[in-house]
């Protein structure tokens, strides 16, 4: 058998970004919100703690600078969580899954079937109200590789975990 290493024509490679993806649910961005709110009212709960524990911060110039950081904290959390979560997708191929998110740069991770090992299917309080679910993959390169997918409807996670099972199944 003789040796051969052709070089490959990349313009020829399937490329990812023209598969249409999935958005996530529109009602995740309420489950966001509701996970800013409590962090802000910890944030919100600490400063005043802080405040009325330590005498040196108590003067109007002190307020001025907690509450306008506070303010910026709180609009910056609510805009990059909205833009964030527009931000994801999903899609599913024949031969693999794909997801992808960011906001100053996307980052598209493609997960072959053959390398998934287990498939969890999560529901949070809050996401429980709005009957969604996140879908969590687990592969054999360890925790850096794995992906969790949130905002999905909840049958629809459903349906996507026992697929992604048997093609689990399928592979042994």
């Amino acid at each position: 058998m003789e040796f051969t290493n052709e070089t490959i024509d990349i313009n020829q490679l399937p490329k990812f970004e023209e598969v249409p993806f999935s958005s996530l649910n529109k009602n995740y961005i309420k489950v966001v919100y509701i996970n800013i709110a409590i962090v802000l009212l910890v944030v919100a709960i600490g400063i005043g703690a802080l405040i009325y524990f330590n005498e040196e911060f108590r003067d109007t110039q002190t307020y001025l600078v907690f509450g306008i950081s506070y303010v910026v904290f709180a609009l910056f959390l609510y805009f990059s969580s909205v833009i964030a979560v527009k931000r994801r997708a999903f899609a599913i191929r024949d031969k693999d899954i794909l997801y992808k998110r960011g906001v100053l740069s996307t980052t598209t991770t493609i997960m072959p079937f053959n390398r998934i090992q287990h498939v969890a299917m999560h529901e949070g309080a809050f996401s429980r109200i709005y009957n969604l679910a996140q879908i969590q993959i687990f592969t054999a390169g360890g925790s850096t590789s794995d992906v969790k997918i949130s905002g999905i409807e909840k049958e629809k996670a459903e349906s996507i975990k026992e697929l992604l099972m048997q093609k689990i199944q399928n592979q042994i």
